[in-house]
C-alpha cells in the first residue's frame, strides 16, 4: 500500500515537472518581459533617471510635482478622457450596427465582413494614420469636396483646437472592424427561436433589439467596453503622428506625453511614475466597468 502511494506521488511529481518544462518558455517570457519591467517602471517612479546615470532615489517627488507643478499632465488628462468617453460609445455603436446588417443572410455577405474589417488591420499604422493627415489638411480631400458643394473648405481641421481632436475620433470610429467581427459572433449564437417568439406576441424591431439583442449579447459587449476603453486610455499613434499632440495640447494624450517625458527629454523617472499612474487609472476603470456589469449583463446560466 505505502509502495503504491509512493509511486502515485512521484508520478504526479513528473507529470507536474513536465507540466511547468512545457509552459517553460512562456513562464520564462512572462516573468521577464511582464513582472519584471513592471516591477523595474514602479521602482524608477521614485527615482529621478535620465538613462546615462543610476537612478537617484527621490522618494514620492516625480508624484508631487505630476499632481501639484505639472498642468501639461492635466491638460494630457484631460485630453485623454474626452478622447476615450466620445470614441469609445461611437466606436462600439457603429461596430454594433455595421454587425446587425452583416448577420443578415445575403448574397456576398462574407466579402462585405472582410472589407469591414480591412480598417481595423492598417488603421493603427503609420501608412494610414500619415494618410488621415492629408486628408484633412487645409487643402486635403476633406476640404477638397467642401469646397466642390459649395461649403466652406478653408477649415484647418488639424490646426483648431475645436476640430483637432475629432479627427483623431473619427478615425478610431473608422476603425470598428475587431469589435464589430465579435458582435457578429454574438448575434449568430442568438437562437432564432426567440426572434420567432418575439414576432408571434406582436414584438416590434425595437423591441426586440432591446429585450432580446441587447441583453443576449451583454457579455460580448462588456468585453468589447473593456478592451475598447483600455485602448482609449492609451492612444498613442494617432495623435503623434497626425496632430503630433497639438494644437494647444488638445490631443496631447496621456500616453503621448508620457512618451515625451521619458524618451524625447529623458526623464525616465517621471515618465515610469507616470506609466504607473496610468496602469492604476485603466484599473481602476476597468474595475468599476466590472463591478456595475453585475446590473445590466445577463448570463445564461443565471
Amino acid at each position: 500500500m505505502v509502495q503504491s502511494l509512493t509511486f502515485a506521488t512521484t508520478r504526479s511529481r513528473r507529470n507536474a515537472i513536465s507540466g511547468y518544462l512545457f509552459i517553460s518558455p512562456w513562464l520564462i517570457g512572462f516573468i521577464t518581459l511582464t513582472i519584471f519591467p513592471i516591477i523595474a517602471v514602479v521602482y524608477l517612479g521614485f527615482t529621478r533617471y535620465d538613462i546615462f546615470s543610476a537612478p537617484q532615489w527621490t522618494g514620492l517627488a516625480n508624484y508631487r510635482r505630476m499632481f501639484t507643478a505639472d498642468p501639461r499632465f492635466w491638460t494630457s488628462v484631460r485630453s485623454t478622457f474626452v478622447f476615450a468617453f466620445s470614441s469609445v460609445p461611437l466606436k462600439l455603436a457603429f461596430a454594433l450596427a455595421v454587425a446587425m446588417v452583416l448577420a443578415a443572410k445575403r448574397r456576398g455577405v462574407g466579402v462585405y465582413r472582410a472589407l469591414y474589417y480591412a480598417p481595423s488591420i492598417v488603421g493603427t499604422s503609420v501608412a494610414v494614420a500619415v494618410m488621415w493627415r492629408q486628408i484633412f489638411a487645409r487643402r486635403g480631400l476633406v476640404n477638397w469636396v467642401l469646397g466642390f458643394l459649395g461649403l466652406p473648405s478653408t477649415t484647418s481641421w488639424l490646426g483648431e483646437p475645436a476640430t483637432a481632436i475629432w479627427t483623431i475620433v473619427l478615425l478610431v470610429v473608422w476603425q470598428f472592424g475587431s469589435p464589430m467581427l465579435i458582435f457578429l459572433a454574438g448575434l449568430k449564437q442568438i437562437p432564432a427561436e426567440m426572434y420567432e417568439a418575439a414576432d408571434i406576441d406582436g414584438a416590434r424591431a425595437h423591441q426586440r433589439f432591446f429585450r432580446i439583442t441587447l441583453p443576449m449579447l451583454s457579455p460580448i459587449i462588456l468585453f468589447n467596453l473593456i478592451m475598447q476603453i483600455i485602448f482609449g486610455l492609451t492612444v498613442f499613434t494617432q495623435a503623434f503622428i497626425i496632430t503630433g499632440g497639438g494644437p494647444l495640447d488638445t490631443t496631447n494624450f496621456y500616453a503621448l506625453y508620457l512618451y515625451r517625458r521619458a524618451f524625447e527629454t529623458f526623464q525616465m523617472g517621471y515618465g515610469s511614475a507616470m506609466a504607473v499612474v496610468l496602469l492604476a487609472v485603466v484599473g481602476v476603470c476597468t474595475a468599476i466597468v466590472l463591478k456595475t456589469s453585475a446590473r445590466w449583463v445577463f448570463y445564461e446560466t443565471e
